[in-house]
């Protein structure tokens, strides 16, 4: 079938228009409804017409045709726009369609996701009839491309090969470019990535930035070379600077970075009290995060700490709306839009009783009514890893001098590895356990010594990493691999195992990276993994992203890639991967 050139047709448009002529009965009718009006900033008090998916009329009236339409008296609710997250990472575990069904039941049903596992494990024609199918959700997906892989992959030329990179961001369904973690390469004057930039801009699209600490002069450099925004600010300072230079500042509070009480509480102190150039993002957190729910959570907070709640809702809404030029089908309650609205008890309480998107309900009087249909992974290229491989002792070789140690969840340096490493079990009396990352195709290994995860996790397996490459931790070679064994039966996965017995497990049967399970059990399973962690010495908070970002070299110092050890201050690999 031929896919719709616009997005409604010729007939879909003149049966909107009918409605309004009295012709046609509208699908639903919100009557006395008090609905935050984003052009005035104001709450006024009106009716809301939709037919299907489409806002036809808001104002006063109401129609003269309301045959089998359904009309909801709203006079005790207050309307707020659908919520827009503008800075999803939709395979933390989750895929796109669990996220996005457990994010709409709060309020949130608009995402711009990121294409990086689409990128790295399909392929243009496979990542976008995917896409074409999650159009089908009672909720609106966009996506970003990426320009580079954030790791060292043997074949990133192939990966993100000109003509992928330029297909993704001509894709009517793209709406930015970036996030660019490569930005040290472009200071120094790649100009394959600013070639990018600036076909990104030819198509009038966004460029998303990840500046973590830069400096004014940085924030300026990078606004000349492209930049429209950026999600680093960590303090009412950074807020500041990214304002000066002309940014659109995206206020995180994530899993990794709960960053949004100190950014609220400098932005009062510092009186920061413009909000325009400003919106909300949770920054692809890791499951249990949303436990609370996801932006109603943080609009609750951001009211809470003094921030007049228009402003609130618009941070969730309108500004996203705008900033990406997409407001005259997202972000207000007005004549044309796509029925995206929550109905709140008042204003003060932004997660919705009810929930309407798409001009569906997904949620009715707190109780779920719009079920989402599966998605079909397997017909688009997610299906359960198979090994035609296996890991014997010979590979559990340990003789590289130096190993990495975690800094925090996600920073790892280089230290001196002192010990005799040519034994089976290491003791439990230090931080330090042996580390694998391994070809998926079973091609390559590299073996070192990680300080600083666990002192007592005997054995861990896990597919989910930044590359979608195998990772093995743990203190017993033994516990090691039956962790690997097990996670090749679950067709992918994370394992946890402990004295020859598996202590925990999540499969991940979408290619080894995401569940194909609801987000309420996955959040179970995640919170059970961090628990049993932390009992055997974790210390930090996110072990998810402790995985994720082993492999990634947009963060320094220290990381193991498909290419081997690599330092990211000199971009340099310091040994390579070993071939099987």
């Amino acid at each position: 079938m031929a896919e719709q050139r616009y997005r409604w047709k010729n007939k879909q448009i003149r049966d909107h228009v009918a409605v309004l002529n009295h012709k046609k009965s509208p699908s639903i009718v919100l009557k006395n409804a008090r609905y935050l009006h984003s052009v005035f900033k104001k709450w006024l008090t009106g009716n809301i017409w939709i037919l299907d998916d489409r806002i036809v009329y808001v104002g006063e009236a109401m129609p003269e045709n309301i045959q089998g339409c359904e009309i909801v008296d709203c006079s005790s609710y207050t309307l707020v726009p659908g919520y827009i997250e503008p800075h999803v990472h939709p395979f933390q575990l989750y895929n796109p369609q669990s996220f996005s069904q457990y994010a709409s039941q709060t309020g949130t049903t608009t995402f711009i996701n990121d294409n990086l596992m689409l990128v790295l494990l399909l392929g243009k024609k496979k990542a976008f009839s995917l896409l074409g199918e999650l159009k089908k959700l009672p909720v609106t997906m966009y996506w970003w491309s990426r320009f580079d892989s954030q790791t060292e992959l043997s074949n990133e030329e192939t990966v993100f090969s000109p003509g992928e990179v330029k297909a993704w961001i001509e894709h009517e369904d793209v709406v930015q470019g970036g996030e660019l973690t490569c930005w040290p390469k472009l200071l120094a004057g790649d100009d394959l990535i600013l070639h990018w930039i600036q076909e990104t801009k030819k198509a009038k699209k966004k460029i998303e930035g990840h500046f973590p600490g830069a400096s004014e002069m940085t924030l300026a450099k990078m606004a000349l070379l492209g930049a429209d925004c950026d999600h680093e600010a960590m303090n009412g300072k950074e807020i500041y600077d990214r304002l000066m230079q002309g940014y659109m500042v995206s206020l995180r509070h994530s899993s990794i970075r709960p960053d949004l009480p100190v950014l609220l509480k400098d932005m009062r102190e510092m009186g920061i009290d413009q909000y325009d150039s400003m919106f909300f993002n949770t920054d692809g957190s890791t499951p249990g995060f949303y436990e609370d729910g996801v932006l109603d959570r943080v609009i609750k907070m951001a009211i809470e700490e003094g921030i007049p709640p228009i402003d609130a809702y618009h941070m969730a809404s309108y500004h996203v709306a705008k900033y990406y030029g997409f407001q005259h089908l997202h972000g207000m309650i007005a004549t044309g839009r796509i029925a995206n609205i929550n109905l709140l008890e008042d204003e003060n309480n932004p997660t919705p009783v009810s929930v309407i998107s798409k001009g569906k309900w997904i949620m009715r009087d707190g109780e779920l009514v719009e079920d989402m249909q599966e998605i079909s992974w397997a017909e688009h290229g997610f299906s359960p890893l198979s090994f035609n491989w296996d890991l014997t002792m010979d590979d559990l070789q340990f003789s590289m001098p130096f190993g990495i140690e975690m800094v925090n969840d996600v920073i790892t340096k280089p230290y001196s590895i002192t010990m005799d490493v040519a034994i089976d079990e290491l003791p439990m009396n230090h931080d330090e356990s042996f580390l694998m990352l391994l070809d998926r195709n079973g091609e390559w290994r590299i073996n070192t010594l990680v300080k600083g995860f666990a002192d007592s996790v005997r054995g861990f397996a896990s597919s989910f990493s930044n590359t979608g490459d195998i990772i093995l931790i743990g203190k017993c070679k033994k516990d090691m691999l039956l962790a690997f064994k097990r996670m090749k039966e679950l067709g992918g996965g994370i394992v946890l195992t402990e004295n020859e017995q598996v202590l925990h497990e999540i499969p991940l049967v979408l290619s080894g990276v995401m569940s194909e399970k609801e987000m309420p059990q996955l959040i179970e399973e995640e919170k059970t993994l961090k628990r049993l962690l932390k009992e055997r010495g974790y210390p930090f908070g996110d072990p998810v992203y402790s995985l994720l970002f082993f492999s990634s070299t947009h963060l320094p110092y220290i990381r193991i890639t498909p290419r081997g050890m690599y330092d990211v201050m000199k971009k340099t690999v310091l040994f390579p991967t070993i071939m099987r």
